[in-house]
C-alpha cells in the first residue's frame, strides 16, 4: 500500500492559508499541499517534516498539528494534516511547484487538485478546523 500525507498551513495572523502549484505532469497547474509519499520506516510526522522541507526548504514553527483526514483506499492512505501558524511564511519551493499562494480562509484557488477538492468538500474536515481557529483566535 502506497501511503502518503499532506499539510494546510493556516496563519491566524492574516487568517490566509497557504497553496502549491503543482508542477509535475499529473494534474500541472492544480493547486495542492504540500507533502508527499511516506518512505518505509518513516513515521508520519517525519514524513511530513521531510516533504515539506524538500518542497519549501522548511517546516515552520507552529501552534499546533492536527490530523482531520485520512482517506483510504485499497491500495492508497492519504493522511491530511491542518497546521496553525502565527504568521506566514515565504516558502523556497523547489522542482515540484511553479508557485504558492497565501489566500483567504474560505476561498479555493482553481483549478484544485481532486484529491483535495474532496477533502475540502467533507463538512467534517470544515467542522475540525472552525473549531481549531476558534480555539486559539479566541484566546
Amino acid at each position: 500500500m502506497i501511503e502518503a500525507c499532506g499539510v494546510w498551513f493556516y496563519s491566524l495572523e492574516t487568517n490566509r492559508c497557504l497553496y502549491l502549484m503543482r508542477n509535475y505532469v499529473k494534474y500541472r497547474g492544480h493547486w495542492a499541499l504540500p507533502g508527499g509519499k511516506i518512505e518505509n520506516g518513516e513515521s508520519i510526522i517525519d514524513a511530513l517534516t521531510r516533504e515539506c522541507t524538500e518542497e519549501m526548504g522548511l517546516f515552520p514553527e507552529y501552534i499546533k498539528l492536527v490530523p482531520v483526514e485520512m482517506f483510504t483506499t485499497s491500495h492508497f492512505k492519504y493522511h491530511t494534516f491542518f497546521c496553525l501558524l502565527d504568521n506566514e511564511f515565504l516558502p523556497d519551493l523547489n522542482h515540484e511547484h511553479s508557485g504558492y499562494a497565501w489566500i483567504n480562509s474560505g476561498t479555493m484557488p482553481r483549478p484544485l487538485h481532486p484529491g483535495f477538492r474532496n477533502t475540502f468538500k467533507t463538512s467534517e474536515v470544515h467542522n475540525k478546523i472552525k473549531t481549531l481557529v476558534n480555539i486559539y483566535t479566541s484566546q
